[in-house]
């Protein structure tokens, strides 16, 4: 028999709030979190045709962190996406209302995915270098860049000792995470494992380099209305940073200590399209195997499914072809699905982006309302199904799919189920 594994904490860190309560307020009421980017004017974003992003607004550690000592180590040792991660973890943890000290930690473990790392110290570090030679280079930059951050960090913070290790699969990384950690929990590995996803990429590289391979909106409206999955007038997705992380728990270990349970987590997969780099296969089919996969590990049947959390980018290609996906494997039963995606808020939060929805999946679950897919305007004939357009739905959700599709090909699907004894 598989060990049952529920969510006991959430932590978002994104452009549309900080915290559990914030983040869903903002995916209910429609509200965006894509502006003009802050420090756009900068010298540095001179020639950078898209300034646009979903920033996390006002972000410093030290909000978390009140040490004054530890805040100034975790700035000189910390990239922006480790402290983005450690920020989600204590919040996560702080919800679940878990006291790590009375428990065993070589039974808690840590998979946090990033698709990047710490981008902003690379690329300021090799600055350094070429203005002013090897002295010029931070003796942290290793660590501050390293992929696997913050993981490591969020393990010492609070000191867990099982297995701690980094996802890195573009904008599948931390559903991936996700997954193993289900499937850690259910191989008896762990009790408990801190995992998520945590992303910092808004620099002038990486929107010069996504926006030169026609990937980002450049449409000419205002910020907030850049991003509209599923609409014909998509053309792009909009950058997006911050991290959420959750609290997944073994059933009994959770009811030992009276969690509150948000959702059951029942199953998990993933797929490679073996396509293409950077595009969908035009069938759909990875996702298609992706989705029947995961119910195929849920024990579920695809008339089960009342709510798909899309991975809904606002780009031509993907929307498209994940709608052919979905058809293919829910048949007529895709007319009944709700569908949305809250990229049209928050914007695209790459290896963050899997955790966001599962995030907004499981807050769907426990309070019976659909969050909106806004800024849709104008149907498109190739994405004909419910996307839930523009307004929040009350409806009961008792399973849900999340679907997190990357370059390279991954595509990645959680299945989550409102908690029954």
């Amino acid at each position: 028999m598989k060990r049952r594994i529920v969510i006991t904490g959430i932590g978002p860190v994104t452009s549309v709030g900080t915290g559990k309560e914030e983040f869903w307020s903002s995916l209910v009421n429609g509200k965006s979190g894509i502006a003009r980017i802050k420090n756009a004017d900068n010298e540095e974003w001179q020639g950078i045709d898209v300034k646009i992003a979903g920033e996390v607004k006002d972000f410093d550690i030290s909000k978390f962190f009140s040490d004054p000592k530890q805040a100034r180590s975790m700035n000189k040792d910390m990239d922006r996406v480790t402290q983005f991660a450690v920020a989600a973890a204590k919040l996560a943890i702080e919800d679940s209302k878990i006291d790590f000290s009375k428990m065993n930690t070589e039974r808690v473990s840590t998979f946090v995915g990033t698709g990047i790392g710490g981008m902003t110290t690379t690329c300021n570090d090799q600055v350094a270098l070429l203005k002013g030679g090897q002295k010029k280079v931070g003796v942290r930059s290793i660590i501050r860049l390293m992929p696997n951050a913050p993981a490591g960090f969020i393990g010492i913070l609070w000191g867990l000792k099982g297995r701690s290790k980094s996802d890195s699969t573009a904008c599948a990384s931390g559903m991936d995470s996700i997954i193993d950690a289900l499937n850690w929990i259910r191989l008896n590995k762990a009790d408990v494992v801190v995992t998520g996803g945590t992303e910092a990429t808004i620099h002038p590289l990486s929107i010069a380099s996504f926006s030169n391979m026609g990937a980002l909106s450049n449409r000419d409206c205002s910020p907030e209305m850049a991003s509209c999955p599923f609409s014909k007038e998509r053309d792009g997705f909009v950058m997006a940073e911050g991290a959420v992380v959750f609290i997944f728990e073994e059933l009994e270990h959770a009811k030992a200590r009276g969690a509150h349970i948000y959702a059951e987590v029942i199953g998990g997969a993933g797929t490679c399209d073996a396509y293409h780099i950077t595009a969908p296969h035009e069938t759909g089919e990875g996702g298609a195997r992706a989705l029947r996969d995961a119910m195929i590990d849920a024990e579920i049947k695809p008339t089960d499914v009342d709510y798909i959390h899309a991975h809904g980018t606002s780009t031509p290609l993907n929307d498209a072809r994940e709608t052919i996906a979905i058809k293919t494997i829910f048949g007529d039963h895709a007319k009944k699905l709700a569908i949305s995606s809250s990229k049209s808020m928050t914007g695209h939060l790459i290896g963050a982006a899997g955790p966001c929805g599962v995030a907004a999946a499981i807050l769907t679950i426990e309070n019976g309302i659909i969050t909106p897919t806004i800024n849709y305007q104008t149907p498109d004939p190739d994405c004909d199904l419910d996307y839930v357009p523009n307004k929040a739905r009350k409806q009961n959700v008792n399973v849900a799919l999340i679907s997190s599709l990357g370059f390279g090909g991954h595509n990645s699907v959680v299945a989550v189920r409102k908690f029954s004894f």
